[in-house]
């Protein structure tokens, strides 16, 4: 009270429109000399407000009818109809943010919006990348870039629009997705990044829609894109995808005839070396072998640990979930990963396997079962997906060394493959 007791009333007035007083930290343009901005953000983050505001920033001048840095601009969405109902008229669009004597005004014929101080602002859809071909520009706001059908096309006309000015940027608002101009986009030293999930404007949300969306997507893929506004890569010719992983997702889990925990070591215990992968699943092996369905039940990996701290997370594991066999990967620990285990515990049932194949063709035959419908995840295994869309049937495309996914193909190939082998061998009578 005593700040806004110390104000005259113009100050007042023009206090709303003071963005920098009002913003979040991932709605501020970083400092620096960059070319592209990306605000990476969740559903209703407020990626739109910092878009339009950004465009207020350029646009104005000290007074209402004073140039500012930029004078000729590119709106550009997915469509004319969306640049228009979100980025122009939108709750938080320009004209929303604008204060009355610098709102701009729309020339629909036109397709722009025009300032008092002369500054234009060009509508453009993505869906035409050909209509970038030949204006220029000094500047451009691009909205839902991930989600473009024609994005690099549209993206590689505008590059080519912005030839005026000094130094013309491009503030880009964006729900992440795996698509290749993005990722590109990312990766380019003069590109800038600021990034926050829905959360953080929770002020500015309805909290049902808040517990909505947690409820049903925390703990997914789906959920770390578009609530936590994290860009999710995934290998060209991935093995496993998000969306068909989404589709496996279930809440509940039936009773389970078997529970097994798998573990792939790391090479050495030191705290240089690769994750120790220990994932939890179990299935329902009743019926007809083309019945049975797997679960997986928990990532219980643990980073760069001693032999005995992964093996005591391998039987915590087992003891938390019921499991009736902890099955080991021995190709680089040799009979010292079962000393190893049994010195925690010697009483565990352990079943050693040897891998005689590449990680990539190991993983095939479990990936025909997630195609097929018979893998079901619980919530909670990001990071274990994460490295499941990274691996392609030529390798695997992430950072370090699949560790988990290791640990996922022998879990499921003892708990279905396996089985099904024996299952569907003949039967030898003696006569």
């Amino acid at each position: 009270m005593e700040f806004l007791d110390a104000l005259g009333q113009g100050e007042i007035l023009a206090l709303p429109y003071l963005f920098d007083f009002w913003a979040l930290d991932h709605q501020l343009p970083p400092e620096g000399d960059w070319r592209a901005w990306v605000i990476l953000g969740g559903r209703g983050a407020g990626k739109t407000r910092a878009g339009s505001e950004w465009v207020r920033a350029q646009v104005e001048g000290p007074r209402p009818l004073d140039a500012g840095r930029c004078r000729r601009l590119a709106l550009v969405g997915e469509t004319i109809d969306q640049v228009r109902e979100v980025m122009i008229f939108g709750e938080s669009g320009i004209l929303a943010c604008s204060p009355p004597d610098r709102r701009p005004v729309w020339q629909a014929t036109r397709k722009r919006l025009l300032w008092p101080n002369g500054a234009t602002a060009q509508a453009f859809s993505a869906h035409d990348p050909e209509s970038l071909r030949g204006p220029q520009f000094d500047g451009a706001w691009v909205d839902e870039l991930a989600k473009w059908k024609k994005a690099r096309e549209t993206w590689d006309m505008l590059q080519f629009g912005l030839r005026l000015g000094d130094h013309p940027q491009v503030c880009i608002t964006t729900t992440p997705r795996n698509v290749g101009v993005l990722k590109e986009l990312l990766e380019q030293d003069t590109t800038v990044t600021t990034s926050a999930p829905t959360e953080a404007n929770a002020a500015f949300l309805a909290e049902s829609f808040l517990d909505e969306v947690k409820a049903r997507y925390a703990g997914t893929r789906l959920g770390r894109q578009e609530l936590d506004g994290v860009l999710i890569d995934e290998a060209d010719g991935a093995l496993w995808t998000t969306t068909g992983l989404e589709a496996g997702r279930v809440d509940t889990v039936p009773e389970l005839d078997r529970i097994v925990v798998a573990v792939d070591p790391p090479v050495t215990g030191r705290m240089s070396s690769d994750e120790c992968g220990i994932v939890v699943a179990g299935a329902v092996t009743q019926g007809p072998v083309q019945d049975w369905c797997a679960y997986v039940l928990a990532d219980c990996s643990v980073g760069a640990a001693s032999p005995s701290a992964w093996a005591s997370a391998a039987i915590r594991a087992m003891e938390q979930f019921g499991a009736e066999r902890l099955v080991a990967e021995v190709n680089q620990g040799g009979d010292l990963v079962a000393e190893v285990i049994r010195q925690v515990d010697p009483l565990v049932p352990v079943k050693t396997v040897h891998a005689s194949r590449g990680k990539a063709a190991r993983a095939e035959p479990v990936a025909a079962l997630y195609e097929q419908g018979r893998v079901r995840h619980v919530r909670g295994l990001a990071d274990l997906e994460d490295q499941m869309c990274a691996m392609t049937a030529q390798g695997y495309e992430g950072k370090g060394s699949p560790d988990r996914v290791d640990a996922l193909v022998w879990a499921l190939t003892e708990l279905m493959i396996v089985p099904a082998a024996r299952w569907r061998r003949p039967q030898v009578r003696s006569v």
